[in-house]
């Protein structure tokens, strides 16, 4: 198991750090292939990663960049997963139209997975049954332990063969599209951020309970084969000693 986590003093500087580390898992896979592909969540503590990203040298015409989920609204609209990208991201950083490989959040859910997936799987040159290996997948844990849009219990957790489904989050009467486990335990790399003391108990059973992701989610990036690392602030990571 290839699992890593680092604390950061405060939530910036755990974002700068996961920022540092992203981009030198991306220039790693240019160095030996002519674009990378990056996929990226949505949230509060990503902005402060778009921003570290974007505020960097690195040269972004390279890469393609795909989403880890995206609720089913526009791409305008303030709680779309895009926008967030493309206000603190895209524009910034101004990654080339044709590279974005966004969910179209405005149609009905199961048509923007169907839609999803078969982009995915057009850009990948993937045969029926094989999974993407994305260079680098960005994902964050809510303080219930999901990640991506896989909440507990959801059954969705178990299937290991589809690329991206439409899911319903209870709790906020809300649908989604999501990647599914198969591409997510198939990146190559994979980069945690979390932040904040609400989400330390969860931190902690993520990393020390059994592994049981209907229970805990998150735990997708916490027990498997490639690399996964994990930055945590100090509020975050305060159960872990």
């Amino acid at each position: 198991m290839s699992v890593h986590w680092h604390t950061a003093p405060d939530t910036p500087a755990a974002a700068e750090a996961c920022a540092r580390h992203t981009i030198a898992l991306l220039e790693e896979a240019l160095s030996g292939q002519e674009f990378a592909t990056f996929a990226i969540s949505g949230g509060s503590t990503p902005r402060l990663l778009f921003e570290k990203l974007a505020q960097s040298k690195f040269k972004w015409s390279n890469v393609h960049l795909f989403w880890v989920d995206e609720r089913m609204v526009a791409p305008t609209d303030p709680a779309s997963n895009y926008k967030l990208a493309d206000d603190y991201l895209i524009k910034p950083a101004h990654l080339p139209p044709r590279h974005l490989h966004r969910i179209v959040g405005e149609i009905a859910p199961k048509a923007a997975a169907e839609r999803y997936a078969a982009e995915i799987r057009e850009f990948f040159g993937l045969d029926e049954g094989h999974m993407p290996h994305f260079d680098v997948v960005h994902r964050g844990m809510g303080a219930d332990g999901h990640t991506a849009s896989l909440f507990p219990g959801d059954p969705l957790i178990d299937d290991h063969e589809g690329i991206a489904a439409a899911a319903f989050a209870a709790k906020q009467n809300q649908w989604r599209v999501t990647l599914l486990p198969g591409p997510l335990l198939a990146a190559k790399h994979t980069v945690m951020l979390v932040a904040g003391a609400d989400k330390a108990e969860m931190v902690r059973a993520v990393f020390r309970e059994e592994y049981d992701p209907k229970k805990y989610p998150a735990q997708i990036a916490a027990h498997q084969e490639r690399a996964t690392t994990w930055f945590l602030d100090e509020a975050a990571a305060s159960l872990m000693d």
